[in-house]
């Protein structure tokens, strides 16, 4: 915790201490290469992130800060996917209330996560009793992190989830949703916890 407003994502410290810790001998030796490493440092802090987010009443939320890259139906079912920037906060959220039911590490490639090709990265698939979350690794992005296993029961917008350094986190909704519910079209801006993609159905 940095103040009490400003928290980070698990493991931060391990790629936030090392090039803090350099820029100590650095800024004696080298000193633009100490500004360097204290500027790296303090970027990873940033990037690490994890403020909190006050979750609407009702409505399906993003589960992830970015854009929508992702709007398809899959047998029957609408699938929404946000991609996720280097200048995004990388913690995911919860889209619904639910129990994961299943938590599912994919091992595979690692593609821009922006593209159709992201489909066969590596990814942690979350079935829950209500809905399924995908966390998709990016090009650069190597480790997922979820939160929570199996038998896990989340509320809307609680953090179930981070992957380090660019990637991509969809949301497979019940198949009672269509799009006619949906309130986010391809290239949304959205906010996790935050923005709703799509209203309840009645």
């Amino acid at each position: 915790m940095i103040g009490p407003s400003f928290s980070l994502a698990p493991g931060a410290r391990r790629f936030t201490l090392p090039p803090l810790f350099a820029a100590i001998p650095l800024a004696v030796l080298a000193p633009p290469l100490g500004a360097l490493a204290l500027a790296l440092g303090g970027f990873v802090i940033w990037f690490f992130r994890d403020p909190e987010r006050t979750p609407p009443p009702n409505g399906v939320v993003a589960p992830a800060d970015g854009r929508v890259s992702v709007v398809r139906e899959e047998e029957n079912r609408i699938r929404v996917g946000v991609f996720m920037n280097v200048t995004d906060v990388h913690v995911l959220r919860a889209p619904m209330d639910g129990t994961v039911e299943t938590a599912t590490h994919r091992p595979g490639a690692h593609r821009p996560a922006f593209t159709k090709d992201s489909d066969r990265n590596e990814r942690v698939d979350m079935a829950f009793d209500t809905h399924d979350v995908s966390m998709i690794a990016g090009w650069f992005a190597r480790r997922i992190h979820p939160y929570c296993g199996a038998g896990d029961a989340v509320t809307r917008g609680d953090r179930i989830g981070h992957i380090d350094f660019g990637s991509r986190a969809d949301v497979l909704l019940p198949a009672d949703y269509d799009r006619d519910d949906l309130l986010v079209a391809t290239g949304d801006a959205v906010r996790a916890g935050e923005t709703v993609l799509a209203l309840e159905s009645p």
